[in-house]
C-alpha cells in the first residue's frame, strides 16, 4: 500500500511537471533567446511571490539581454515576447497597429472587464470614438475654471497644514487635489476631499491598483477569465461604481446636463441604447455594442481609475525630485512666476503651452517614473516580426518595457540622473520618437494624456507659486517600487517639507 502511494505520488508529480514545464523549449526551438524559465511560474517568480513588480521582471529582463532585437520569456508557463527593438514596437504599435488592437487582459464583461482600457479591439475602436470628444481642446477649456478652483482649495488647505508641521507624505497630499477634480470633472460631484472622510474613495484605490491572483491566473491560462466569467477586480469595486452611477443618473434626472462631461456622455449611450461601431472597411459587417449598466460602470470605473491615481503618483514624484534639487525647482519657480506675472495670476488652457520648463520637468518625472512600466498587445493573426525570422504566433502577447526603454544608457545617458533638459526641444529632436512612452503611443495611447496634463500643471503652478519644498530628515533617498501596486509605487512613505514663500 505504501509502495503504491509513493508511486501515484511520483506520477502526479511527473504529470504536474511535465503540464507546468510543457511550453519552455517554445523560445528555444525558434532560436530566440531568453531566460531560463522556473517550473509553474515562468519568468515569473519574483513578481508571483510579490518579491517585485511585474514591471520590475521585464525590465530586469531588458537590462539582461543588451544586444537582443527582441527576448523570449515565460509569464508563468505562456511563451511572451519581450519586445526591446524600437522600430520593431513602431510596427507593433503604429504601423501594423490593426493587427496588435488587443491589450490582451480581457475578463468577464460583467465585471468591469468591458471598458475602454481592457476591451478587445472592436469594442474599444466603439468607445474610444465616443469618449475622445471628452478630451477636445473646447471641453478641457470648460473644465478650466474646476481645475483651478480645486487647485485654490488646495492651496488653502496645505497652507493651514503646514502651520501645524511642515513635513508631509507628498503622494498622500496631492491624492487629495486629483481625487476632487476626478470627481468634479468626470462626475460633476463636489466632495471634499481635503477635510472630509475620504476613506472609502482610499479604500475603493487599493483595491484597484493591488496585484491580485487573477492576474497570474490569466498568465496561466490565457483567456480564462474571460471564458469563466471572471472578473479581475473585487465584487466590492464594482458595487462601488454602480452606486455612484446610479447617484449621479438620479442627479440629472437620468438625462444629459450642460456639463457635458464624462457623464453627459454616458447618459446619452444609455438612452441610445446600442453604440454603432464605425467600420474599418467597405466590406466588414456591422458592429454594434449594446450600452448596458456594466457597460457604463466599467466606463466610470476606468476612468476615475486614471484620472485620481495615476496623476496623484505622477505629481508626488514631480515634486519629490523637486524637494532634492532646489536648482531645478528654483528654474521652474522661476518660469512660473513669469508666467503668473504675464498673465495676470490665470491660468488658462491656450496658454500653458509657454511653460517649455514645466513640460520638461513633468516629462523627466514620467521618464523616471512611468507610472504604467510596461505595455502590453496581443496578436490578432500570426505577425512575422519585420526584418527578423521571428514569427509572433496569434493570440501571443507581445511586452514592451517601459521602464527598460526609459533607464537605457542608448537613449538616456546617466539614466538615474534627474535632468529635464533631456526634454528640450533640441535633444527630443535627436532621440527615437519611440525611446519615450509614459502614455503609449499609436491609436491606443492613453485617451486621458491630456487632461492628466493640465490637470496636474494646474495644481503645480499654484503649489509652487506660493511655497518652496524641501528634504527634511526623514526624506527617503531611494526606494524600490511597491511589489504590492500594480502601478509604479514607492514602498517607502515619501516626506517632504512644504513651507511658504
Amino acid at each position: 500500500m505504501v509502495s503504491f502511494t509513493l508511486v501515484t505520488l511520483a506520477v502526479a508529480v511527473s504529470v504536474l511537471y511535465y503540464y507546468f514545464t510543457r511550453t519552455f523549449s517554445y523560445w528555444k526551438n525558434r532560436n530566440v533567446t531568453g531566460p531560463k524559465p522556473v517550473p509553474f511560474f515562468g519568468n515569473m517568480y519574483k513578481s508571483t511571490l510579490r518579491y517585485v513588480t511585474v514591471g520590475d521582471v521585464f525590465k530586469n529582463i531588458y537590462e539582461s539581454f543588451p544586444k537582443e532585437k527582441v527576448v523570449g520569456i515565460f509569464r508563468m508557463t505562456t511563451p511572451t515576447l519581450l519586445v526591446r527593438d524600437l522600430e520593431i514596437l513602431k510596427h507593433i504599435l503604429v504601423k501594423d497597429f490593426d493587427i496588435f488592437a488587443d491589450r490582451g487582459v480581457e475578463f468577464s464583461k460583467t465585471g468591469l472587464g468591458q471598458n475602454l482600457f481592457h476591451s478587445d479591439g472592436e469594442t474599444w475602436r466603439g468607445l474610444r470614438s465616443r469618449f475622445s470628444p471628452i478630451f477636445t481642446n473646447s471641453k478641457l477649456k470648460n473644465m478650466m475654471y474646476l481645475l483651478n478652483d480645486r487647485a485654490d482649495k488646495f492651496v488653502e488647505y496645505v497652507s493651514e497644514i503646514i502651520a501645524t508641521t511642515p513635513e508631509h507624505d507628498i503622494h498622500g497630499l496631492v491624492q487629495k487635489y486629483t481625487m476632487s477634480t476626478i470627481t468634479a470633472c468626470a462626475f460633476g460631484l463636489d466632495i471634499d476631499t481635503f477635510r472630509g472622510d475620504i476613506q472609502t474613495l482610499k479604500r475603493v484605490d487599493k483595491e484597484i491598483f493591488t496585484p491580485h491572483l487573477a492576474l497570474e491566473f490569466d498568465m496561466l491560462f490565457p483567456g480564462a477569465l474571460k471564458k469563466l466569467n471572471m472578473s479581475a477586480f473585487p465584487a466590492y469595486i464594482s458595487k462601488f461604481f454602480k452606486e455612484l452611477v446610479e447617484t449621479v443618473t438620479t442627479q440629472r434626472n437620468g438625462k444629459p446636463s450642460n456639463r457635458k462631461d464624462f457623464m453627459d456622455l454616458i447618459l446619452e449611450m444609455k438612452n441610445k441604447k446600442q453604440l454603432e461601431v464605425a467600420k474599418k472597411h467597405s466590406d466588414e459587417e456591422a458592429y454594434t455594442i449594446e450600452i448596458t449598466n456594466s457597460v457604463i460602470e466599467a466606463q466610470a470605473f476606468v476612468f476615475y481609475a486614471a484620472g485620481y491615481e495615476t496623476t496623484a503618483s505622477t505629481m508626488g514624484f514631480m515634486l519629490y525630485r523637486l524637494a532634492l534639487d532646489i536648482k531645478i525647482q528654483d528654474r521652474l519657480r522661476n518660469e512660473i512666476d513669469e508666467y503668473l506675472e504675464r498673465h495676470s495670476d490665470r491660468i488658462e488652457l491656450d496658454t500653458l503651452n509657454e511653460l517649455q520648463y514645466l513640460d520638461q520637468v513633468f516629462s523627466e518625472t514620467l521618464r523616471i517614473y512611468p507610472i504604467v512600466d510596461s505595455l502590453q498587445r496581443k496578436a490578432g493573426n500570426d505577425y512575422e516580426l519585420p526584418g527578423m525570422n521571428v514569427k509572433v504566433a496569434k493570440d501571443q502577447v507581445v511586452i514592451a518595457s517601459v521602464s527598460g526603454i526609459h533607464h537605457d544608457e542608448k537613449y538616456y545617458p546617466e539614466p538615474e540622473k534627474f535632468d529635464p533638459d533631456r526634454f528640450s526641444p533640441e535633444n527630443v529632436a535627436d532621440r527615437h520618437s519611440f525611446a519615450y512612452l509614459p502614455f503609449g503611443l499609436g491609436p491606443r495611447h492613453c485617451i486621458g494624456m491630456r487632461f492628466a496634463r493640465v490637470q496636474s500643471w494646474v495644481c503645480i503652478i499654484r503649489l509652487l507659486s506660493k511655497f518652496r519644498l524641501e528634504a527634511g530628515k526623514n526624506t527617503v533617498r531611494s526606494f524600490s517600487n511597491n511589489p504590492y501596486r500594480i502601478v509604479i509605487a514607492p514602498n517607502k512613505t515619501i516626506y517632504v517639507n512644504v513651507y511658504p514663500r
